[in-house]
């Protein structure tokens, strides 16, 4: 059975949904990040360590939501871009547009709807550093999110081939 263009992007969404918000509640309950007081850090590797913070904004801190007013109206733009993107994928002919476009919704659900409606704020914990240089903190949906929108620059920018189908080769 082939699977359309779509139906993969739908579950690349679901994978990366999983996946982030599996990751939140191990760290948050399992490991106890939850009672952790903001900015607490457990070293795993020389450049590596687990840290929570609790993002009010959007990626990389922008635009800090710290009213319940300010949360609604990113939730409603979120669902508003999560719905634009839904349409784009329903439509698209091409594989790797729909695996990206799936990657972003899933991790905009996961982050910008999920956390913000039961925390009121976007939970963060992977910290990469060394060499002088120190990345913000993140979590799997960020990482969705950043795949998923290499994947649609890329189809973007590549020369024009689609499959008028939706349904790719066969396997």
């Amino acid at each position: 059975m082939r699977l359309r263009f779509r139906e993969q992007g739908l579950i690349a969404a679901v994978a990366a949904l999983f996946a982030d918000q599996g990751s939140k509640l191990a760290l948050l309950y399992w490991a106890g990040f939850a009672h952790m007081p903001p900015g607490s850090s457990i070293p795993v590797l020389p450049f590596f360590n687990l840290v929570m913070v609790w993002n009010p904004g959007i990626s990389y801190g922008l635009f800090p939501a710290h009213s319940p007013l300010a949360t609604a109206i990113l939730v409603g733009v979120s669902v508003a871009a999560i719905a634009g993107l839904s349409y784009w994928l329903w439509g698209t002919h091409s594989r790797s547009l729909a695996i990206g476009l799936g990657l972003v919704i899933g991790g905009a659900i996961g982050n910008n709807l999920i956390d913000r409606v039961v925390y009121g704020r976007v939970a963060d914990f992977f910290h990469f550093y060394g060499f002088g240089y120190d990345w913000y903190v993140f979590n799997i949906a960020d990482v969705a999110i950043t795949l998923g929108a290499v994947a649609i620059v890329y189809e973007v920018i590549k020369p024009q081939s689609a499959d008028p189908t939706g349904v790719g080769p066969a396997a």
